[in-house]
């Protein structure tokens, strides 16, 4: 009985996984309630994920990769990029391939990304690019780097923490060391890096470039500013339609505020009264004419403290809706975006669609790209968000690099221990936290903001369905099965099946759905057919990490979905003669080093 309704709490899961229904650490969070409700496992089982050396570890990480970013350990690659040395797009992906991927094997390729998108598109727009031709093979180096070290991604220490703990129900020693991946991930991020630079620039496609121009458009170093229509003004009692505003000058009339109220746009109908504000987008001259006109005056800053024209002014930036952000899946309205954040949308970009026609009733989705317009205090605290990444530069300072190298220095530190196992790894990265809080690098408070909580959700949720597949048999069962039609084949072929399965499972769901998913049934068949169980679990932690097809098996495709202006189609043609790669040479080379 256990196992059958565990059996129903997984196809539960998987169909709510792949229709998206639910967000994935919500869908996680049920099936560990469903098992405990039912039964299945008691609460110090289902919770266990939690505490678990993986959990830790990566809330120890995500600390760690602010601590390294906050020094400005990577500015000089920012410098770089930016600069005037790169001049064609593959030595961008070059630089990619050679740089920012084997980063990624020491720090969370989530924060790598969302810091190198705006500086990709800057770039791309000096030079009249689509940033379509650069943005998926950043997210590819990322990925393929991960898996250089197990500390590169969350799916490699989930892998190796389920595999201890099934190795202990199954009598195997599972886990994998800091550098057990290496010597597969090597040879395979050269022939990666090698596919970036001569065969992607042939698949990426050209888009987006209507879209940015139009964006560009309307973030466009203009004169944004705040006006009050006086009382006497000839605006008064006629609407925006039909006012001169409109008609003899070249001014968007972004935002108006009545009383304590604000209105968007459309307000075209809407009639003045004296005292109005409107914020404005307008060239210096066509202001001038305005005042001089007395058509509108300059607002005076509520507080008298400050300048008109300095409190006045706002910016215009896109910002980006991450995988994991509590903000999708309601609409501006319902989330009450202008309160909450004194920030407006002007326009939404999802894909190669451009909004800007009733946004309050746009429901948000991840990977969707906004356009705000703000006052500069205001997209500072949005820089300290976990559930928006700002794509442009607020603050031109760069960080104290006074920080910089006793930060770097305890990251090798980290990396230096735990390779020679002189300590555990979940050792070596919290003693890290520490360190650099002491030299201050991290303020206690940056902890809380730079740890990925859906994602840690997501991680301890589910580590119980897979002790649940184990204890009640439903993994021996299925592997049981599955062996009866593998059973002859050689140890590689049975390899490229299951990497296989687990790659396609990542590609509908989730990476780490696809670990505990796959991991027990894996390491059961590896057990009947006499093949090490831990070559198994090598396979499934590639094929999890590595998601080429589509925009939701990973974290940073979903992010340059958007920027890019992807379709569907586009991740196709550019990730199966990679995934085609993978599924044939990480088997082959998972077999020549465990000698199967």
């Amino acid at each position: 009985m256990d196992a059958l309704v565990t059996l129903l709490i997984l196809v539960l899961a998987i169909a709510l996984f792949i229709t998206a229904a639910l967000p994935p650490e919500v869908v996680g969070l049920l099936a560990m309630g469903l098992l405990m409700a039912t039964g299945v496992l008691s609460p110090a089982e289902a919770l266990a994920g939690f505490a678990s050396p993986a959990v830790i570890t990566l809330l120890a990480m995500f600390a760690l990769s602010a601590g390294l970013f906050r020094s400005g350990a990577l500015d000089r690659l920012r410098e770089l990029m930016g600069g005037n040395r790169m001049r064609h797009p593959r030595q961008l992906i070059q630089l990619f391939v050679v740089a920012i991927g084997p980063l990624a094997g020491i720090l969370a390729n989530t924060p790598i990304v969302a810091t190198l998108i705006p500086v990709v598109e800057a770039w791309c727009q000096r030079r009249g690019l689509p940033p379509s031709r650069l943005l998926l093979p950043l997210s590819t180096a990322t990925i393929l780097g991960g898996t250089l070290t197990l500390i590169g991604t969350s799916t490699n220490l989930l892998a190796s923490d389920l595999s201890r703990s099934v190795g202990e129900e199954m009598g195997f020693n599972g886990g994998l060391q800091l550098l057990t991946l290496t010597p597969i991930a090597l040879p395979l991020y050269v022939l990666g890096g090698a596919y970036l630079i001569w065969v992607a620039p042939h698949l990426l496609p050209e888009r987006n470039r209507d879209g940015l121009e139009l964006l560009a458009s309307l973030s466009r170093d203009g004169y944004l500013t705040e006006v009050e229509v006086p009382a006497n003004s000839i605006l008064v009692g006629q609407t925006l339609h039909n006012s001169r505003l409109q008609r003899r000058f070249d001014v968007d009339v972004l935002e108006l505020q009545r009383g304590g109220e604000r209105f968007s746009p459309p307000f075209a109908d809407r009639v003045l009264s004296g005292g109005d504000r409107l914020l404005l987008r307008c060239s210096r001259a066509d202001l001038l004419r305005l005042q001089q006109e007395h058509t509108v005056i300059l607002a005076v800053p509520a507080s008298g403290e400050q300048g008109a024209e300095e409190t006045a002014t706002q910016r215009m930036v896109e910002v980006l809706l991450p995988a994991g952000s509590f903000l999708a899946g309601a609409s501006l309205r319902e989330l009450r975006f202008r309160q909450r954040f004194n920030a407006t949308v002007i326009a939404l970009r999802r894909g190669q669609e451009l909004v800007r026609e009733r946004l309050g009733q746009v429901v948000l989705r991840a990977g969707d790209v906004l356009l705000l317009q703000a006052p500069l205090d205001s997209l500072r605290g949005l820089q300290a968000s976990s559930d928006l990444v700002v794509m442009d530069k607020i603050e031109h300072e760069l960080p104290a690099t006074a920080k910089k190298y006793p930060t770097i220095l305890i990251g090798l530190a980290v990396l230096v221990v735990s390779g020679l196992g002189i300590m555990p790894l979940v050792a070596a990265v919290c003693l890290g936290v520490v360190a650099m809080v002491v030299v201050g690098s991290l303020r206690p408070g940056d902890l809380q903001q730079a740890v990925r909580w859906e994602l840690i959700l997501l991680v301890g949720s589910l580590y119980g369905f897979s002790t649940a597949l184990v204890k009640t048999g439903l993994a021996g069962e299925m592997a049981t099965r599955l062996v009866t039609l593998t059973g002859d084949w050689p140890a590689y072929g049975v390899l490229v099946t299951i990497y296989l399965v687990t790659t396609l499972t990542t590609e509908v769901m989730s990476n780490a759905a696809a670990v505990v998913l796959c991991l027990p049934i894996a390491a059961r068949i590896g057990l009947d057919l006499q093949i090490d169980p831990m070559a198994c679990v090598v396979c499934i932690v590639f094929a999890a990490s590595w998601s080429f097809i589509t925009p939701f098996g990973y974290q940073t495709n979903l992010m340059v979905f958007g920027p890019g202006g992807y379709r569907i189609q586009d991740m196709v043609r550019y990730g199966t003669p990679l995934t085609i790669l993978a599924t044939l040479l990480v088997p082959l080379l998972t077999v020549w080093q465990f000698g199967l």
